[in-house]
């Protein structure tokens, strides 16, 4: 039965990860050029950097893939607990709450005091990111986001810009979220294995850009100006270089979904602060959508500290 575990939560992880979470991510991308490219281009886009990102890891670091995300999670006998963790994930994500991959499959396998200081992490990361983005869209809104295009002959430019910065930051992302997939593999995946694991993260990445990001992209739709390739391409910038920095920091896991929901948080409370957006942005209609976006965080958090406990003293 262990093999059926492995597979079916590996499967539901894959899914989370690469055809829900990953919009977080990409979110941004597909908004501003949606009309510009067929979903395909792009999925062929995103799948040559998945593919370099994995192999690259597999290589470098002895068959394992999570970047060393998991060397303070040692690999487990998977139980069937482990496996209703994803299944648990995909159904809320269904439902577009943007729950943290990284607390809900990462619980299942780790300590408490692991667990503690993933969380430790998240919520640093959380911090940093909205200050960054406050302080960040403070200075730049007034000159940029209140212009929704760039001029034709700069546009060019500044979708060559965006594309290169998403690609770095779908690098820096996987090579975090990885480790929510392989917390289920061996840490030294043979070949053929790692061909079938490609070929699942391929298709559902396709099947994420299908559905042109599915339910988590209302939430990043729903902020100012993110369908702008100027202002997507500032969010990439910024995200890809907080989540860079905690990368070299340590090798804890973190959960990516808080950082991002704090950018965006940051960002919004920015333009709040400097009306740049006019009084149809105000704090009367930015505070409850932050609020909501938070208290959704907080539900995946206690499912994540409920399961934690559950399984450590019960199973």
């Amino acid at each position: 039965m262990e093999n059926v575990y492995v597979i079916v939560g590996f499967l539901l992880a894959a899914y989370s990860v690469i055809a829900n979470d990953s919009v977080q991510t990409l979110g941004t991308w597909i908004a501003s050029n949606s009309k510009k490219f067929k979903w395909y281009y792009m999925w062929g886009a995103a799948s040559s950097v998945l593919l370099f990102t994995i192999w690259y890891g597999w290589t470098v670091n002895g068959g394992d893939i999570s970047y060393g995300r998991l060397d303070k999670i040692p690999y487990q006998t998977v139980e069937w607990y482990h496996a209703l963790a994803p299944m648990i994930l995909v159904a809320l994500t269904r439902f577009g709450v943007p729950v943290s991959t990284t607390f809900l499959v990462l619980s299942a396998f780790a300590s408490t005091l692991v667990l503690e200081k993933v969380l430790i992490k998240s919520a640093m990361g959380y911090v940093v990111a909205a200050t960054a983005a406050y302080v960040i869209w403070l200075a730049v809104s007034k000159y940029w986001e209140n212009q929704k295009d760039v001029a034709p002959q700069r546009e060019t430019a500044w979708r060559c810009a965006q594309w290169l910065t998403t690609g770095w930051l779908w690098f820096t992302w996987l090579s975090h979220d990885m480790a929510n997939i392989a917390v289920f593999l061996p840490r030294e995946i043979p070949v053929i294995t790692m061909i079938l694991i490609s070929l699942v993260f391929v298709i559902g990445l396709g099947f994420m850009f299908f559905e042109k990001g599915g339910r988590i992209q209302k939430i990043v739709l729903s902020k100012a100006n993110v369908n702008y390739v100027r202002s997507a391409t500032i969010v990439d910038l910024v995200y890809s270089l907080i989540l860079w920095y905690f990368k070299s920091y340590n090798s804890i896991p973190m959960s990516t979904t808080w950082v991002f929901v704090g950018l965006l948080a940051g960002r919004e409370l920015a333009f709040v602060t400097t009306k740049s957006l006019g009084d149809s942005h105000n704090m009367k209609i930015v505070f409850p959508m932050l609020l909501k976006d938070f208290l959704k965080m907080m539900v995946g958090l206690a499912i994540s500290v409920v399961m934690v406990l559950a399984i450590h003293f019960l199973f």
